[in-house]
């Protein structure tokens, strides 16, 4: 059972970042594509299953927030890749701000995944 919900928490993560990669391309090629339908609604999917899985993942481990570091780090950095990508793909008044917000979320994104593998909320040190 873990070995699955780790493969599909892999995957979800891997499609779910490069959806915002394309979405942020599309972004900063003003590009009609971002209107379509099936991109507001695929990446709602793609991190439900994320979700799910982490969730999934967090009980069948015992680890949890606010009860390790290392994943109280992870969900915090994910709430600020979420408030960065949502500024760089929809709320950002101009354009730098978004490409500000990108960085943001890029960066956020790079430091959830050396504290996913290191397992520390400081990778770095």
């Amino acid at each position: 059972m873990y070995l699955a919900l780790k493969h599909i928490h892999l995957t979800a993560i891997t499609l779910s970042f490069a959806l915002f990669a394309l979405r942020a391309f599309w972004m900063l090629q003003d590009s009609a594509r971002l209107q379509q339908r099936w991109v507001k609604i695929v990446p709602h999917i793609i991190d439900t299953v994320l979700l799910v899985s982490a969730l999934s993942l967090a009980v069948l481990l015992q680890q949890y927030p606010f009860v390790d570091s290392w994943l109280t780090a992870k969900v915090l950095a994910l709430l600020a890749y979420i408030g960065f990508g949502t500024v760089a793909l929809k709320r950002g008044r101009s354009l730098n701000i978004r490409v500000i917000a990108l960085a943001g979320a890029i960066l956020s994104a790079a430091y959830i995944v050396s504290v996913a593998l290191s397992r520390t909320p400081w990778p770095w040190a």
